[in-house]
């Protein structure tokens, strides 16, 4: 009688568990299941609207913003230990060789897909080139969408800090936005900049995609400081 309680005991123990696993796989999938912007067809008056204005410039920072990164020999407390890298790059710096180990941030694919079709995008990143390169080329990953890049020599050192010159890639600023973690990298250009938060290894954050509905707007607008100046309060919240 003891060895059939015992038995009956296992059974449901078992079972738990993988009732246990089975719901977890479930909250799994749904919470990063794919997500879509759903993009119409523009009506004859949003076209001639997007016609009347001009093609925006939308700059995109790398680190933190778009990937996270760590190298050989450092293992960051925010990545987690055993975390697959979505590719590794092999970079020679100062007669050196350092693998990179890089995280695509989630959606990153999909985001730079939609607002490829919406803007210009250029690559601005206060990293060395040789590194900004390789991450840029992974991510175009043969698309065209990534041809502008601009790097550590191109910005400015303020108060021992790297700040990025928009004028220097579009002097009109009615047309030209920044999406970047770091407020210090815009602080010259506080109403041409979306703020967004540091990402470093959450696997379901959703940042990118948030940031759609607001980026398909935005192309209609004649002046984009019309708009984002009224953001400044979001970046008191990154400081």
């Amino acid at each position: 009688m003891m060895g059939y309680k015992s038995l009956l005991m296992m059974l449901y123990k078992l079972w738990s568990f993988l009732c246990y696993c089975v719901r977890r796989q479930i909250r799994a999938g749904v919470q990063h299941q794919t997500v879509k912007y759903e993009t119409v067809s523009l009506s004859p008056l949003s076209r001639h609207r997007l016609g009347s204005v001009n093609r925006k410039t939308l700059v995109l920072d790398l680190d933190e913003t778009l990937i996270h990164s760590h190298h050989d020999g450092v293992m960051r407390q925010t990545v987690k230990p055993g975390t697959p890298p979505d590719f590794v790059l092999k970079i020679t710096i100062d007669r050196h060789p350092v693998r990179f180990f890089v995280h695509k941030r989630p959606h990153v694919d999909y985001f730079l897909d939609v607002v490829g079709q919406w803007y210009d995008l250029v690559i601005f990143t206060a990293s060395m080139e040789i590194y900004g390169a390789a991450v840029a080329e992974k991510l175009d990953a043969n698309r065209g969408l990534l041809k502008r890049r601009y790097y550590r020599q191109h910005c400015n050192l303020e108060f021992g800090s790297y700040t990025k010159d928009l004028k220097a890639i579009n002097s009109d600023l009615s047309s030209i936005f920044i999406l970047d973690n770091s407020p210090g990298a815009y602080r010259g250009y506080p109403d041409n900049a979306i703020p967004i938060k540091s990402w470093f290894s959450e696997s379901s954050d959703v940042a990118l995609l948030n940031l759609l509905p607001m980026l398909d707007a935005l192309r209609f607008t004649a002046d984009v400081r019309s708009v984002l100046s009224r953001n400044l309060h979001r970046h008191r919240l990154w400081t």
